[in-house]
């Protein structure tokens, strides 16, 4: 059985992160979307909240598991047993993040490979950042994320206020 990780903050999921989750559970037996928990990031939800929009998203794909961790990406893999990572591009600057993320994954552990995933066209121009700055400044986002990340958006935003 070939495992396979798919990590990040999701913070929050949307489209795009659907979209890539969608198409490495069709190649792969079993994908784990790991939800990391302590990134050099300033988060709008808890590891908790991301972990359950992230289950209600992909709740209808049976060999999709998601669950949280911590440390180093490279021992969440070798912990999972799984041999790939995969990472979703948009743009060509996610390209040379992830084609160096790549290399010192491969200088961690030379058994553990990262897959690319191309992001949809619809979804090329789509990221967790954005889907924020727009729910900041009153507008819709239910066109880039889930119903019920667009309501979990609006009331941590009304709650922030």
């Amino acid at each position: 059985m070939t495992v396979a990780i798919y990590p990040g903050t999701f913070d929050p999921v949307h489209y795009g992160h659907i979209d890539i989750a969608r198409r490495a559970a069709g190649i792969f037996d079993k994908l784990v979307v790991a939800v990391y928990d302590r990134p050099q990031k300033n988060l709008l939800f808890s590891v908790a909240e991301r972990l359950v929009m992230l289950r209600d998203a992909l709740c209808e794909v049976p060999n999709i598991e998601v669950q949280s961790y911590g440390g180093l990406t490279v021992s969440y893999a070798r912990q999972q047993g799984a041999r790939v990572i995969v990472r979703g591009l948009r743009v060509i600057t996610d390209f040379e993040l992830e084609y160096q993320m790549a290399l010192a994954t491969r200088k961690l552990d030379e058994e553990i490979d990262i897959v690319c995933l191309m992001t949809g066209l619809e979804f090329a121009f789509i990221s967790s950042s954005i889907v924020k700055e727009i729910a900041l400044a009153g507008g819709p986002v239910t066109q880039f994320v889930p119903a019920h990340v667009a309501e979990a958006l609006r009331a941590r935003l009304v709650a922030r206020s």
